[in-house]
């Protein structure tokens, strides 16, 4: 059982994660240039005004004019998005999709963006005109209902769409992992093997859903090449998450961030429309103004989402550690989720700070021994 980093890997997850970095910002600017061509290159008036001049209202002004900027946003990020999603994956033996399955994945999750986004553009344009003071208001409480539906319905009907997933068929480890939850107290609608190895090398667990739909899902890409005691571990780190509720308290903390995020885009937007010289908040031109002003505050409050995450992982970690008394199993699987998924044991601090919404596996591996050189854990 090894509790040590493979060198050459961790060399080739540095080389990873600095691309990644780069493509972050790449993503970025990209983003940056499409609202800055759309609002200073003059392109937003002119498609608002060639789309008045055959749209039966507003409400397909609106939808149109969503659709044509959607599709100007996807077509000119693709190139990175496919660089990044799967050459880069290829290049670091990350990916088992071919190109076709890979292209057939971005075709559904566009499809669900576009669904959702018409439903969620024409709200808030209904509620821009309807409640040029309040609308932000609006929209919050709307975000916040709708964030909760989706929770509860991303395992049934989003998650089988990209990644099929079964009932864990190994008895004797369900059986394991099942007293596991009930030595937790925790109730869950089952535990299921999710078949990761159709897209990926990497291996993952996760925690999904809300009450009749909460899961346990665990990768294929684990149960292949982990021991018991340490895919135990793994699970107690899931079931940390309902013990201490995770989920909800997660939704309530983005709730809270979403309702500055709309809040100061209330009291923002409506002054740099005016200033721009638009026929009101409720003009459909002036879209990309509000999504750059929500992306960016988004952007800024990125890092206290993430310390939220890390902190929220350390005390699931915790519970692994007390619930299985089995730090070295901990260990070691850190160690290999480190080597099998390029995940960069000791990051810098920075990137820590704006990218991990984990602790550093270096630093979950030095707990895991401290907790076994201080016999924290008395044998079970």
């Amino acid at each position: 059982m090894s509790l040590e980093f493979d060198p050459e890997r961790q060399q080739k997850a540095k080389e990873y994660a600095r691309k990644r970095y780069l493509l972050f910002a790449l993503d970025l600017l990209q983003g940056a240039a499409v609202l800055a061509i759309f609002l200073f290159g003059g392109l937003s008036a002119k498609l608002k005004g060639a789309i008045e001049s055959f749209a039966p209202g507003q409400v397909a002004l609106v939808a149109l004019y969503f659709l044509a900027f959607y599709a100007f946003y996807w077509i000119t990020g693709f190139p990175l998005a496919w660089y990044e999603g799967f050459v880069l994956q290829h290049r670091y033996g990350l990916s088992t999709q071919s190109l076709r399955s890979w292209l057939s994945d971005q075709l559904k999750a566009l499809a669900l963006a576009v669904s959702l986004g018409l439903l969620a553009i024409e709200l808030l344009y209904f509620l821009l005109a309807r409640s040029p003071n309040l609308w932000w208001f609006w929209a919050w409480i709307a975000f916040a209902f709708f964030t909760v539906i989706l929770a509860n319905l991303f395992p049934v009907l989003i998650l089988p769409l990209f990644i099929p997933f079964h009932p864990l068929e190994d008895e004797e480890l369900k059986a394991r992992l099942m007293r596991l939850a009930e030595k937790a107290g925790t109730k869950v609608r089952g535990i299921f093997t999710l078949k990761l190895s159709a897209k990926t090398t990497a291996g993952n667990a996760a925690l999904v859903g809300l009450g009749n739909t909460r899961r346990i899902l665990l990768g294929d890409t684990l149960l292949k090449d982990y021991t018991p005691d340490e895919i135990e571990t793994i699970l107690a780190h899931e079931l940390a998450h309902h013990v201490h509720r995770d989920m909800a308290l997660g939704i309530a903390f983005q709730a809270v961030l979403s309702f500055f995020t709309f809040w100061a885009t209330g009291q923002i937007f409506p002054f740099l429309a005016r200033l721009m010289g638009y026929e009101g908040i409720a003009d459909i031109a002036a879209f990309p103004l509000l999504a750059g002003i929500m992306g960016f505050l988004t952007l800024m409050l990125t890092p206290l989402t993430a310390a939220y995450s890390r902190w929220r992982e350390s005390l699931a970690d915790d519970y692994s550690l007390e619930a299985t008394c089995k730090p070295e199993a901990f260990a070691s699987a850190m160690v290999k989720l480190a080597d099998q998924n390029l995940a960069e044991a000791f990051p810098p601090r920075w990137a820590e700070i704006l990218f991990y919404s984990h602790p550093p596996i270096g630093k979950r591996v030095l707990k895991a021994k401290k907790w076994a050189e201080e016999g924290k854990c008395a044998s079970p």
